[in-house]
């Protein structure tokens, strides 16, 4: 209790003293002297503004302690600071106060000094624009994206409708998914479509964005232009699911990315900076060297992996920006930070259309326009500030405090609990049977339903067709940039085959060297080696079994290829259908890349599976019978994935193809030659379509080709036909398979 007088006394010199910087840092020396003077005098007045500014200043602060509190060191950032003083402590043992001035944007530390007058001008500022390295998902937000010139797009959409075509087994029937969907939007803005699941929203935002065929009604204008192909690489398309590689890293996908996406002008090392530029623009630089992961690969959060999906199309500087869902299983602060970056890409010039399904109030006020859907209908469109407005005017307000995208979200679902009931619709409940026009004494969903597309119909829908069918005052030159029809590749053929090449090498090794694939060659090995030990000699009954051996041989590495192969295209379709559309490369360099890249994975495998045989079942001690054992087992491998890539291009369905291979295997394996010597005629040519069959000719004859020309009822020849017929099943198959893709249906229409 003696230490208390002193501990108020020092704590008012303290208050004093940071008056006096306070009033010297914003210029008020003048008026600081009076003040002082009253200080030294000792008088009631300066203990009164003593106290007074002690208690303001130390109440604002967070971190108040007393005086039995523990030495802290506390330090607060404030985004909208504009003066930023970082003190130590004392270290007498105790600290006296904390306090921070939240209107002058300050944060002060208490110490035993003063801080002189023209060291707290010469601080630097701390602005809302300053790099701060902290992530997005933490609350802080990073470098603004770059304001790029791009070419502005005016996007308009009038009377727009959608069906498609049902097919039964007994009938086909037309289903109406969109009816007569009028809007548009300018660059710099973000229109959002909401409505419930099912309304139509992705059917729309697929229209808009060119990646379904053209609406069976109405117009899509791009300033004042239709779609053409040419638009392809000035949109960016991000997709609900995030569809990205699960074992690349983020620099590698974006890395990846800008190099087939930006133009061919630009050199590789200027497309790497851009791809680093996004990182940082997205704050995603402390998880740059993270894989993104998937379902069984632990990868990046998320957040992140939503912003690695816009940053795969900003990274072009699109005009046009399509996002579906981008929000949807993100929390609320990350959601919010999701949308501030499609704020500043619109505020860059660029025209931003996204889908939302359940907005918070915070996300929903960040919207320039509102489009609100209801079973492929239009119940409202404008300026997403006026929505509420407009639903007051025909009757339909909420009763309760109420988020304004749930309020919208029940209404369009014909949902008015809580809502209060237009009198029209009133009218309709007292008048109408009970049984089927109402529900807990409010109007159906139907009947509500209709009554907002009236309601739309009459008070809002034409004069906004009337805006949507003035003519836009668009230069020219803007209008001839959309129409141009020349198609332009972000790289040469040869870049697009190696970038995809080494891409996919990156991305595979990890399945194909997974411990249980490597546990389950070398486990087979050994058994095989430990049953057929030392088998080798020269008479009939030795070379008999080791046939079998040799058999066992072509049959696994005939059969372990195709059901690996066969996952391939059906696994990537939804990427290859992503990446076709926006043009990343053309197809014949994607699929060349793709089962080339297999090759050298492939060869290692095989190589220690032969090795461990080999020498354990003391097969023909020659260093050219070996690598022709070797050479031979790939031609099988190479011969057999052809076989699975045209199963799994031709079908697109995995339990379709696996069924079909199934049969189609065992099938060359009982043609393979072992098990039946002699074939009927009529269906002997089934023989030399079976690739186990020609690979166990080829192994019989480098192993006794010397000794005898007959082994196991088979008569080895030279192996020239049988080379031949693999090399002509490697090239055959995969030629199937690359027309197969080629007639494949993307939505994108390419």
């Amino acid at each position: 209790m003696m230490d208390r007088p002193s501990t108020t006394s020092l704590l008012r010199t303290k208050s004093d003293q940071l008056v006096e910087a306070i009033s010297a840092a914003m210029g008020g020396g003048t008026k600081s002297s009076p003040m002082n003077g009253d200080v030294a005098g000792g008088g009631g007045g300066s203990e009164t503004l003593s106290r007074k500014s002690s208690r303001r200043l130390t109440d604002a602060s967070p971190g108040r302690s007393g005086v039995g509190s523990r030495n802290n060191t506390h330090i607060r950032k404030s985004r909208s600071a504009q003066l930023k003083f970082d003190l130590d402590e004392v270290t007498s043992g105790a600290a006296l106060s904390r306090a921070s001035s939240a209107s002058l944007g300050l944060s002060f530390s208490f110490t035993g000094f003063t801080v002189p007058s023209d060291e707290i001008a010469d601080m630097k500022p701390f602005s809302d624009d300053d790099d701060i390295p902290e992530d997005i998902e933490a609350g802080t937000r990073k470098m603004k994206i770059q304001a790029e010139p791009t070419l502005p797009i005016y996007l308009k959409f009038t009377e727009v409708c959608y069906k498609v075509v049902i097919k039964s087994v007994t009938s086909t029937r037309e289903k109406e998914i969109l009816t007569g969907i009028s809007g548009s939007v300018d660059p710099g803005e973000v229109l959002a479509m909401m409505g419930p699941s099912g309304s139509g929203k992705t059917t729309l935002l697929s229209l808009l964005g060119g990646r379904v065929k053209e609406p069976t009604g109405g117009s899509i204008t791009y300033n004042e232009q239709p779609y053409s192909k040419h638009l392809k690489s000035r949109i960016g398309f991000v997709t609900q699911d995030d569809i990205l590689f699960p074992h690349l890293t983020v620099r590698e996908t974006l890395t990846y990315a800008a190099r087939l996406r930006l133009p061919k002008k630009l050199t590789k090392e200027e497309k790497q900076k851009r791809a680093i530029d996004v990182i940082y623009e997205l704050g995603l630089e402390r998880c740059q060297d993270t894989m993104i992961g998937g379902s069984f690969v632990r990868g990046v959060s998320g957040g992140e992996r939503k912003r690695v999906c816009i940053g795969n199309e900003i990274i072009i500087n699109p005009s046009l920006l399509f996002l579906d869902e981008p929000t949807s299983g993100l929390d609320s602060t990350t959601a919010l930070r999701t949308v501030e970056i499609l704020h500043d890409i619109a505020e860059a010039g660029k025209t931003v259309i996204t889908t939302i399904h359940q907005p918070s109030s915070r996300l929903f006020h960040k919207f320039d326009k509102l489009i609100l859907l209801g079973k492929g209908s239009l119940l409202y469109f404008g300026k997403a500030s006026e929505a509420m407005d407009y639903f007051s005017t025909i009757g339909c307000t909420p009763l309760i405090s109420m988020n304004p995208a749930e309020f919208l979200l029940d209404l369009a679902n014909g949902n008015l609990n809580d809502v209060s009931v237009p009198s029209e619709l009133e009218d309709k409940v007292q008048i109408g049977n009970s049984d089927t026009e109402t529900r807990n004494g409010k109007p159906s969903p139907a009947i509500v339903h209709e009554y907002l597309v009236e309601a739309y119909e009459t008070r809002v829908a034409e004069n906004e067709k009337k805006k949507l069918m003035a003519p836009m005052m668009i230069d020219e030159e803007l209008k001839s940039k959309v129409v141009t029809s020349k198609r332009e590749w972000g790289a040469s053929w040869w870049t697009q085959y190696s970038i995809l090449f080494w891409r996919g090498l990156k991305e595979r090794r990890h399945d194909y060297f997974s411990w249980l694939r490597i546990t389950q060659v070398v486990a087979t090995a050994v058994i095989l080696g430990m049953l057929w030990w030392q088998s080798g000699g020269d008479s009939p009954k030795h070379m008999q079994e080791q046939a079998g051996l040799l058999f066992f041989i072509a049959v696994f590495w005939g059969f372990f290829p195709v059901f690996t192969a066969i996952f391939t295209f059906p696994q990537e379709r939804a990427m290859l259908n992503k990446e076709r559309s926006a043009d990343m490369y053309r197809l014949s360099a994607y699929f060349l890349a793709r089962t080339t890249s297999d090759i050298p994975l492939d060869l290692i495998l095989p190589v220690l599976f032969i090795l461990v045989v080999y020498f354990m079942a003391g097969l023909k001690h020659d260093v050219c019978a070996f690598f022709l054992t070797v050479l031979t087992t790939f031609l099988c491998i190479v011969a057999a994935q052809g076989l699975g890539l045209a199963i799994g291009a031709t079908l697109m369905d995995l339990k379709k193809a696996t069924t079909l291979a199934s049969v189609t295997v065992m099938t060359f394996m009982l043609a393979g030659g072992y098990f039946v010597k002699e074939v009927p005629v009529f269906i002997s040519w089934l023989r030399y379509l079976s690739y186990n069959y020609q690979t166990y000719k080829l192994l019989l004859k480098v192993q006794y080709k010397e000794k005898n020309d007959w082994v196991d009822g088979i008569k080895v020849g030279n192996g020239v036909r049988e080379v031949s017929t693999l090399l002509a099943m490697v090239f055959g198959y995969r030629l199937l398979a690359y027309i197969s893709l080629r007639r494949m249906k993307l939505h994108s229409g390419a």
